[in-house]
């Protein structure tokens, strides 16, 4: 099928970062990947035992510190998310090979998604008297630590701009659960017209605090199934309840091939196609008929150059919340028709949990790691078939692989959809 792509320059991936709780480095996290390991157990950050839901997929035993001596502006400032971030995008930089002269150049762009703004619950908390917050108080306590209460959501970028000195475009994403792969869409795009000639983009993200925890709660979204907390979140499986809450930062470096082959840089993947969407359906479910998920999917076929035929791995958005599987299952069907029964599909997030506006870079990356390792990931905890997702899920383990092209997706509140292509990168 020959269809004329939307971009002139080709685009590469030349460096990876990330920050999970199954692993942090590509290859912990390919690692990881492969043997179907699960990062979810009892929530540590914060004391959730009056909690509904008390497990997470955290990164645990992450050195702060440790960002905070690369990073001397991080100092004092409590978000974990910007800490994962600035560490995803140190790793990959460095992954890449990025040189300070580069990093400066006008034509280095940084494009990074994120979610909410955090306010510390139980710095306010400790202000209140009377029931009321004593906003002198509140103000002197904050002096003292030296603590940061509100990160705004660019202060990653900001960091990131002033340590480096970096000159070129500068955004930030914050379109929800698919935040991340649009970032990475809509760098691919840039670099494809001529605008840039490399870009960091990717996005970092952590819900596990009260507020997240206790919204998601809320809202009926996470899963009651902690025994064993490892097999709580089951995507497509007919038992699923709920999501699980993850956390972690996933930083790639996306180049021109022509600036990549000049300073002979390693290359991952191309990234060869990308579609976004918007359902304008609720402001928290999906279109019922994944109207469209299907669309960015199509789309992103579209800005490749290839029809459905060429799609070998689906690394799915799959949530395991009951609608939004089926959901997807059903928009892959459209797209796929009949040959959607012989793609393999796996969710990642039964590994990591659903790390909100970082799981489309994360999944991004698990999806070269089926180039890197010829193995698809697995979804684990998948058991019992249901009738509405019938695809194959690829369930428990790691399976064999050799194929061309991956679709990654990604589907976020309020209807936003982003859908990626890889192509593997062979020498020619």
């Amino acid at each position: 099928m020959n269809i004329k792509a939307h971009h002139t320059r080709r685009v590469v991936i030349t460096g990876v970062g990330a920050v999970t709780s199954i692993g942090s480095g590509r290859g912990r996290y390919f690692d990881a990947l492969g043997s179907g390991t699960s990062g979810v157990g009892t929530i540590t950050a914060f004391d959730a035992a009056s909690f509904p839901v008390t497990i997470a997929a955290e990164v645990k035993n992450y050195d702060f510190d440790g960002t905070a001596s690369l990073y001397p502006r991080a100092s004092g400032i409590l978000d974990r998310k910007v800490h994962f971030g600035l560490a995803a995008f140190d790793a990959a930089r460095t992954d890449a090979m990025i040189t300070s002269g580069m990093l400066s150049d006008r034509r280095t762009a940084l494009n990074l998604g994120v979610s909410l703004e955090v306010f510390s619950i139980d710095e306010i908390a400790s202000s209140v008297v009377d029931h009321r917050l004593d906003f002198v108080r509140f103000s002197q306590d904050l002096q003292r630590g030296g603590k940061t209460v509100q990160v705004p959501l660019d202060t990653t970028n900001r960091i990131v701009v002033q340590h480096h000195a970096m000159t070129g475009a500068n955004f930030v994403n914050c379109s929800a659960c698919a935040a991340s792969a649009q970032t990475i869409g809509h760098s691919f795009r840039m670099i494809g017209r001529g605008e840039i000639d490399l870009a960091f983009c990717g996005g970092m993200d952590s819900m596990i605090n009260p507020l997240g925890v206790g919204g998601f709660g809320l809202l009926g979204a996470l899963s009651t199934n902690s025994d064993p907390a490892s097999g709580a979140c089951r995507p497509f499986d007919a038992k699923r309840n709920g999501t699980v809450l993850g956390e972690g930062a996933g930083v790639l470096v996306l180049e021109a091939l022509d600036h990549a082959l000049r300073r002979n840089a390693r290359i991952y993947a191309e990234v060869a196609g990308y579609g976004s969407s918007l359902d304008a359906y609720k402001p928290t479910d999906p279109d019922p008929e994944g109207a469209g998920a299907a669309l960015a999917m199509s789309q992103a076929l579209r800005s490749a150059g290839i029809g459905p035929e060429s799609i070998e791995y689906i690394n799915a958005h799959g949530t395991s919340t009951p609608k939004n599987d089926e959901i997807e299952t059903t928009a892959i069907k459209k797209v796929f028709g009949a040959r959607a029964y012989t793609i393999p599909v796996s969710s990642t997030k039964s590994m990591i949990g659903h790390c909100i506006a970082a799981s489309g870079a994360l999944e991004c990356i698990a999806s070269l790691s089926a180039f890197d390792r010829d193995l698809v990931p697995p979804t684990i905890n998948y058991t019992t078939k249901d009738f509405y997702c019938d695809l194959d899920y690829v369930p428990g383990t790691a399976r064999p692989w050799n194929g061309q092209y991956i679709l990654s997706n990604s589907f976020g509140f309020g209807g936003q959809n982003a859908s990626l292509i890889l192509q593997r990168w062979r020498e020619q």
